[in-house]
């Protein structure tokens, strides 16, 4: 049986993936945020990405593959040319110590956050690192988005939460050297062009969080 968060996307593809299209200052913000990590990584290493949607991310990232449990957003995926397994991130379909980084660009749709947490700890290599990209539900933009929950096709099953709260979670499935980049500075309908990010999490609507695994 189909999750009802599952079937919005399932029937809205199109839509999803166009938003891309016309909000390509905010996406590129947070690709900035994103990359701000990754490039702190050492080079030639093998990640995936967990959730990948349309694959407008990984593409960008220039990921070569991860999970996607909605069909109709995974076929978009491989059309950019990216290996996509059928995939909760509940359950992830790779063996212990599969890779070097996980990447979550979003955790608003995980049915168990602490889980999937779990899961990428064990597909990680000792030294590996766990990339985690949020909505702040504290600052402009995540109010934007929860005072529009309940009409939203798409963020009506959402579940939005604190970068106090993520990193909890994190410390407690074992992460540890916290570092954060933040993007996405002020109201959403005010962002008309790509932001620069920055260190830390005190003003940002996007956050990604860095932690490393160490068996």
């Amino acid at each position: 049986m189909k999750l009802k968060r599952t079937e919005a996307f399932e029937q809205h593809a199109d839509r999803y993936d166009n938003w891309y299209d016309e909000n390509q200052a905010v996406f590129e913000s947070e690709l900035r945020a994103i990359r701000e990590q990754l490039q702190k990584l050492p080079a030639n290493i093998e990640g995936i990405e967990v959730g990948l949607g349309s694959g407008r991310f990984a593409s960008e990232l220039n990921i070569k593959e991860g999970i996607e449990p909605v069909d109709a957003l995974r076929q978009m995926a491989i059309d950019r040319g990216i290996e996509v397994m059928e995939a909760r991130a509940e359950m992830l379909p790779y063996s212990d110590m599969s890779f070097d980084f996980v990447l979550f660009v979003t955790v608003s749709f995980l049915e168990d956050l602490s889980r999937s947490f779990g899961e990428a700890y064990r597909v990680l290599n000792d030294g590996g690192s766990i990339l985690v990209g949020i909505i702040d539900k504290e600052k402009p933009v995540g109010q934007f988005y929860l005072e529009r929950r309940p009409n939203s096709v798409f963020y009506k099953h959402a579940r939005f939460y604190t970068v106090d709260a993520v990193t909890k979670m994190l410390k407690e499935t074992g992460f540890k050297d916290f570092e954060y980049t933040q993007s996405l500075f002020g109201e959403l309908d005010d962002i008309d062009e790509p932001q620069a990010p920055e260190d830390g999490y005190d003003k940002g609507g996007f956050v990604v969080i860095k932690a490393t695994k160490h068996a």
